[in-house]
């Protein structure tokens, strides 16, 4: 079921990207108002202490190169 909802949600982000791009409004720009939206969804059912603990999971991920945080000794 993950996998189907990554790929639902990377269509409609790819052709928010393209409209975007159409009205000459850069990737940053419409990164910034989808994280904005992802937060107001977390807060629907989330704790504001629980969403900064998944942004900051998300941040100390950012490198594909190193292992994930939770396995690094």
């Amino acid at each position: 079921m993950a996998k189907g909802s990554h790929a639902l949600v990377a269509r409609h982000v790819e052709a928010a990207l393209d409209e975007a791009a159409a009205h000459s409004i850069a990737s940053d720009v419409v990164a910034r108002c989808l994280l904005s939206e992802a937060i107001r969804l977390f807060k629907r059912e989330r704790s504001n202490e629980d969403i900064a603990n998944e942004l900051m999971a998300a941040a100390d991920n950012l490198d594909d190169e190193a292992p994930l945080t939770f396995i690094r000794p």
